[in-house]
C-alpha cells in the first residue's frame, strides 16, 4: 500500500486471488534461501546438499499442513503447471481405460484446456452448475463412472464466486470405480479448512502469500501417474524447481495455517459486510453461495455497467479489484463461470481479501463504490434506466 499525496489516492489491493502480496515470512525465507539454497540440489557437493536439505524441509513442511506423507508432495513450476501435469499424467496412466475427463462447468480454465488437450474432441464431459456455481454431486459422479473415463476433476471452492463444491460426496461416490479425483484447491489452501477426500490436490502458493514461480501438487501414493513428456529426472518440474521459491512457499504456508481459523472468522465478517452493503445499490446481483463459501471472496455484478470500466474507475479511486466478466483483448468473452451459473456476466467486480485487508479498507471501498457505479452509468448514458 502506498502513502497518499496531494494527487495520489491511498492504494488498496483487493484483487488478491492468485496474486496476494508476499507474506513477510515468505520474504525473509526467500532471502535466506537465495543465500543458502542457490545451488543445484541434485549435486553432491556441500552447496548442493545444503540446497537439497532446504528443498526436503520445504516438502516436509507442506506435507504437514496438507496432512499427507512427505513423499506425496511435488513442487511444480506453477499452479497451472500442476493442473496440466496432473491431468496429463493420470490420463496417460489410465489410457487402457480411456481418455475421458469429467469436469464441472465452473472449473478453472487450466483444467478445461488440459482436459480438452488430453481427451481429444468430445472426450471432455462437462457437468453443469446451479445459480450458486455448485455442481450436482450425483450427476458428476454418474458421468465419471461411465466407460472410458480416466479422471474426474472438481475444485474445492470457486475462486471467482467463492462457492464450495461437494468434493467429499463425489470422492465417496467414486470409491471402487478406479477413477481418481483431482481437486483444485488453489483458492482454498491457506484460507480455510481443507478436504481430506481426494486423490490429487493442487495448491497455489501465490494465493496464500507465497512467491510466484512454484506450485504444489499432492498425489496419494495409491494414485498411478505416468510422465507425459520428454524424459527428465523430475517429470513434475523438468529442469528442477526453484529452491528459494519452494522454501518460501512452505514457510508462508506454515505461517498462514497457524491463524487460518481466526482469519476465516475475520474475513468472513468483512465479506458479509460487503454483501449487505452492495445490495443497497440499484440493479446489482451478488453471486455465489452466501454461506457455504470461501471466507475471503465476494463477487457482484451491476446491470448497465461494463466490467472493465468499473475496474478502471475503482482503480482511479485507489482500489485494485478483479472482474470475472471483464472482456479481454484476446477472447472478448465474459467469464465462463458466471455464464455457466446463468447470472449477470457483465459489470462484474470480484474481491479477494488478503490477511492485510482491514475493516477500514472495506469501509473506504464501500464509501466510493456507489459513486463509481453512478459515474460509469453516466458515462454510458444509462443512468435512470
Amino acid at each position: 500500500m502506498t502513502h497518499p499525496t496531494s494527487s495520489t489516492p491511498t492504494r488498496t489491493h483487493l484483487d488478491n486471488g492468485g496474486s496476494a502480496p508476499l507474506h513477510p515470512l515468505a520474504r525473509q525465507a526467500l532471502v535466506q534461501a537465495l543465500d543458502e539454497g542457490w545451488a543445484d540440489p541434485r549435486r553432491l557437493h556441500a552447496e548442493g546438499r545444503r540446497a537439497a536439505a532446504l528443498l526436503d524441509g520445504a516438502r516436509e513442511a507442506v506435507a504437514g499442513v496438507l496432512g499427507v506423507r512427505t513423499e506425496e508432495v511435488r513442487f511444480t513450476p506453477s499452479h497451472t503447471a500442476s493442473l496440466h501435469s496432473a491431468v496429463a499424467q493420470v490420463v496417460r496412466a489410465r489410457r487402457r481405460h480411456g481418455r475421458g475427463v469429467v469436469v464441472g462447468a465452473a472449473e478453472r480454465a487450466a483444467i478445461l484446456h488440459a482436459a480438452d488437450h488430453v481427451a481429444g474432441p468430445g472426450g471432455r464431459t462437462t457437468t453443469g452448475v446451479d445459480r450458486q456455481g455448485r455442481v450436482d454431486a450425483d450427476e458428476l459422479s454418474r458421468a465419471a463412472r461411465t466407460d472410458g473415463v480416466a479422471l474426474a476433476a472438481l475444485q474445492h471452492a470457486n475462486g471467482e464466486v467463492g462457492t464450495r463444491q461437494p468434493v467429499t460426496a463425489v470422492h465417496a461416490a467414486l470409491e471402487g470405480s478406479g477413477v481418481p479425483l483431482l481437486v483444485d484447491a488453489g483458492a482454498s489452501v491457506g484460507h480455510t479448512e481443507l478436504p481430506t477426500a481426494w486423490d490429487l490436490l493442487a495448491a497455489d502458493p501465490a494465493d496464500w502469500g507465497g512467491p510466484r514461480g512454484v506450485g504444489v501438487l499432492a498425489v496419494r501414493h495409491r494414485t498411478r501417474t505416468v510422465p507425459d513428456g520428454p524424459e527428465d529426472p523430475d517429470p513434475w518440474a523438468p529442469g528442477g524447481v526453484s529452491v528459494p521459491a519452494a522454501f518460501a512457499a512452505a514457510v508462508s504456508l506454515q505461517a498462514v495455517a497457524r491463524d487460518v481459523a481466526a482469519e476465516d472468522v475475520r474475513r468472513r465478517a468483512l465479506v458479509d459486510r460487503i454483501r449487505s452493503a452492495v445490495v443497497q445499490i440499484p440493479d446489482v446481483e451478488v453471486v455465489g453461495d452466501p454461506v457455504d463459501r470461501l471466507p475471503h471472496v465476494v463477487t457482484f455484478s451491476f446491470l448497465y455497467v461494463d466490467g472493465e470500466a468499473m475496474v478502471t474507475e475503482l482503480d482511479r479511486a485507489g482500489f485494485a479489484v478483479g472482474s470475472g466478466s471483464a472482456c479481454t483483448a484476446s477472447t472478448l468473452e465474459p467469464s465462463h463461470v458466471l455464464a455457466a451459473m446463468g447470472v449477470l456476466t457483465h459489470g462484474n467486480v470480484r474481491l479477494a481479501l488478503d490477511r492485510s485487508t482491514t475493516a477500514e479498507d472495506v469501509d473506504r471501498f464501500l464509501a466510493v463504490l456507489p459513486g463509481a457505479v453512478a459515474r460509469v452509468r453516466d458515462a454510458l448514458g444509462v443512468s435512470g434506466l
